[in-house]
């Protein structure tokens, strides 16, 4: 699929964020350990999260839309042996199920998930942990993987990195496993945290929440609550539309925010020149004036999430002065850079992960390529500043992470179109 935009246009007006896709994941993983059905709202229509349910479907659960962003989710019927194993490979998120089933079904028996092209991304860790559990853990010559726990037993387990997915896969394994596990260097991020809420919810004993140090007493059960359960806000996407607003120059009201989950992004805003404030139920974007050059790292939370470096990256080429920006979790999350120069960035890759933009430069609109998720995205806002028309390739990357991302920008005065008729 192909994107047109015709660059120039102030973004103004009112967007609705909807929940985060990476606190989706892990619920919808969740959702194996629990007793009953489950419901939740503000869930985003991503393809990443229709394919996990397709997944979870195609094993036996009962997956119902019963509102545009409510889900009900009953996976009582599944049955492993049903499981796509294609369908798994081709996607990084089905990586979410490994703790959860092997908990509730003891043995499973799954390709490695494959994903975006940003970088190597071993799942070491994944089986690390859920070896330090008692999973006796092999690995076939086309890299499925065989993992077996009669019992998973408590353990103290020290991640050898802060991984996000690797420390929710732990969580959702030791809710049920005997005796308590304490996790250290845990990943401590908002959707990290939605997890361990919704998981104590539902009966788990897990403390530590929003800290790198848990502990988690097993339990014998879980049962889903009853209530609806609210995705939370993606500040991913209020970061993407807040840098929109900047990059335009426009006047854009982002909501719902929760603000404290946006400590990073918005010091690094500030430090930048964007003009910003905090409303009742979101926040409030103001673009336009001098942006000043900056220096950024990547960081595990609370640090700059990774996910925003890349439009940030974009925003350096409209800011006065040399940008430094280091990317040290992934090797190639730096490619959108070469796109950028294609439409007149001065940027420089460093090395793997560094990048310097100097600016301010002009971009003006030509052919380019959505290399990853959120590189598509940064391309969708390149296009919205650049002089003339932007084409952008493999554009349905964007969907991944951003539901309807051409219509909401569209009503905010974008000039967008989808052609998904082209080759």
């Amino acid at each position: 699929m192909r994107m047109r935009i015709q660059g120039g246009s102030r973004l103004r007006g009112t967007v609705e964020v909807h929940g985060a896709k990476n606190a989706i994941g892990p619920l919808i993983a969740a959702s194996l350990l629990l007793k009953g059905p489950v419901r939740f709202t503000h869930v985003p229509r991503l393809t990443d999260v229709l394919g996990l349910l397709d997944i979870l479907h195609g094993m036996g659960a009962r997956v119902e839309w019963e509102g545009e962003h409510d889900l009900l989710l009953d996976t009582k019927e599944v049955d492993p042996s049903k499981l796509d194993r294609k369908k798994m490979k081709r996607m990084r998120f089905s990586i979410l199920l490994l703790g959860p089933m092997l908990a509730r079904f003891k043995k499973i028996f799954v390709p490695e998930p494959g994903g975006c092209s940003i970088g190597n991304r071993p799942i070491d860790t994944h089986l690390f942990a859920l070896g330090e559990l008692g999973a006796k853990i092999e690995c076939d010559a086309e890299g499925s993987l065989f993992l077996e726990a009669p019992t998973l037993k408590g353990a103290y387990v020290i991640l050898p990195e802060f991984s996000v997915t690797a420390t929710e896969n732990l969580i959702m394994a030791a809710a049920l496993a005997q005796g308590k596990t304490s996790i250290r260097l845990a990943a401590a991020e908002p959707h990290v945290q939605e997890l361990c809420h919704f998981l104590n919810h539902a009966g788990a004993k897990i403390t530590g929440i929003g800290s790198h140090e848990l502990e988690i007493t097993g339990v014998k059960s879980l049962r889903a609550p009853k209530e609806l359960w609210p995705v939370v806000p993606d500040m991913v996407e209020i970061g993407t539309f807040a840098i929109a607003a900047a990059l335009t120059k426009g006047e854009v009201d982002i909501h719902p925010a929760i603000p404290e989950h946006l400590d990073a992004v918005c010091s690094a805003m500030r430090r930048i020149g964007v003009r910003f404030s905090f409303t009742k139920n979101g926040l409030r974007v103001q673009g336009g004036g001098r942006y000043n050059a900056f220096k950024l790292q990547t960081n595990i939370y609370p640090g700059f999430p990774t996910d925003l470096q890349a439009p940030f990256g974009l925003l350096a080429t409209q800011c006065h002065g040399t940008t430094l920006i280091q990317e040290p979790m992934f090797e190639s999350r730096l490619g959108y850079t070469n796109e950028l120069v294609k439409m007149g960035a001065n940027a420089i890759i460093a090395d793997p992960h560094r990048v310097i933009i100097t600016g301010p430069t002009p971009l003006r609109g030509t052919e380019i390529r959505s290399l990853d998720l959120r590189a598509g995205a940064t391309m969708v806002l390149a296009g919205l500043i650049a002089e003339g028309e932007t084409i952008i390739h493999d554009a349905e990357m964007v969907y991944r992470g951003y539901e309807r991302l051409d219509d909401r920008l569209q009503a905010l005065g974008a000039s967008i179109t989808r052609l998904e008729d082209l080759a």
